[in-house]
């Protein structure tokens, strides 16, 4: 299996998890996840008002995966005039939004950001260099040099 057919399997599952299936792999289930969550939404809105929250993503590929997520749901997201490029707006009931979008964003970037995290450095050891681990911390910082004159002043001696 190819990583990025692993990663579609990943937030596949994900997916069918928040979407409250029961049949673990079950392609049928992960097929009509976003069916059973567009329900979940439509059954909130007869009990709730929507709310609107705004969501700040600063990571440009964290925050295409959460736009995709909202559109997939039938929701809009937003932006209003003047606000930064890394807010959202979303209308939907607010139990919805804290309970299963949040969520089920968060697993799906964590599983986004490890396949990232895979590629690049697959790409990094293959084209730059083999070695990619991290840079040892040093050991203590070297002390500043003792002082052998009085620092310059204004010519004033104080006691």
């Amino acid at each position: 299996m190819s990583l990025e057919d692993s990663l579609l399997e990943t937030l596949r599952k994900i997916e069918a998890l928040h979407a409250g299936t029961s049949f673990d792999g079950e392609r049928d289930a992960t097929k009509n996840a976003a069916e059973r969550i567009r329900a979940r939404i439509a059954e909130l809105r007869g009990r709730e008002k929507d709310a609107e929250l705004r969501y700040s993503l600063t990571d440009p590929w964290k925050r295409q995966l959460f736009l995709a997520l909202c559109r997939r749901y039938g929701l809009r997201p937003f932006r209003r005039h003047g606000q930064r490029a890394s807010s959202i707006q979303v209308r939907a009931p607010r139990t919805f939004q804290l309970e299963t979008l949040w969520p089920e964003y968060l697993a799906l970037a964590d599983g986004l950001h490890d396949h990232l995290a895979a590629v690049t450095e697959r790409a990094v050891r293959a084209a730059i260099h083999e070695d990619v681990t991290e840079a040892p911390q040093a050991s203590e910082p070297a002390a500043l040099p003792a002082a052998t004159e009085p620092p310059a002043g204004n010519g004033k001696a104080t006691p």
